[in-house]
Order: C-alpha cells, then sequence, then structure tokens
C-alpha cells in the first residue's frame, strides 16, 4: 500500500499595499460623503411651511389673582380629567412652571374650547 502525503495549509497573512489601502479608505469613504451631500441638500426640504403662513388662532384665557391650572382645566372642560388638561395646557403654552402670574394670557387647546 501506498500512503498519500497530505502537506498543511499554509497561511498567509493578508498585506495591503499603500494603494490598496488607499482604495479601501476612498471606497468607504463615497457612501459617507454621498449620504452628507443629500443630507446638506436636502435639509431644508422637512420644514412645514404654509404658503398663507400659519395662521393659527387659539381661545386665551386671562389670568386673575389666585387663578391656578388646575382651577382653569376644571372651568374650560369639568368632564375632562383635569390632570391631562393641564398637561395640554402646559404643553401648549410651553410653560416652565405651574405657577400663574395675574394678567398672564393662556391659550386653551382647540380641544378644549366651547364650540
Amino acid at each position: 500500500m501506498s500512503t498519500i502525503d497530505i502537506a498543511p495549509a499554509v497561511h498567509t497573512r493578508l498585506r495591503l499595499t499603500v494603494r490598496g489601502r488607499r482604495v479601501l479608505a476612498a471606497l468607504a469613504a463615497v457612501p459617507a460623503a454621498a449620504v452628507l451631500t443629500v443630507a446638506i441638500l436636502g435639509g431644508g426640504a422637512a420644514l412645514a411651511s404654509r404658503s398663507d403662513g400659519a395662521n393659527v388662532h387659539f381661545e386665551t384665557v386671562t389670568a386673575h389673582t389666585g387663578d391656578t391650572l388646575w382651577g382653569i382645566a376644571q372651568e374650560i372642560a369639568p368632564n375632562a380629567d383635569p390632570r391631562d388638561v393641564v398637561d395640554a395646557i402646559v404643553r401648549l403654552n410651553a410653560l416652565d412652571q405651574v405657577t400663574l402670574t395675574p394678567g398672564q394670557r393662556i391659550a386653551i387647546p382647540t380641544q378644549y374650547t366651547q364650540k
């Protein structure tokens, strides 16, 4: 009988030349540059605008001494949960605090206005 001698596989390390590194870097940079270009050129397209301008009107309530958001919420929407109404008022008016000052005008969300 004869024996077959199988030589072990030789593992070689991948070596990139300077030119190969430059080509690989360019291939990685092209998609990034394309995405950046699209983002810069199309960045203003996502802005919401209307040709006649924003013509939105809200009913407002003027705060008097002793008024609270909770009291206003119960007054404008007696059948709704006051917590939800106060939250909607705070978000609409971008209030940092829940304390009202006399004379302050508070916009009322349209879902709670009398129609």
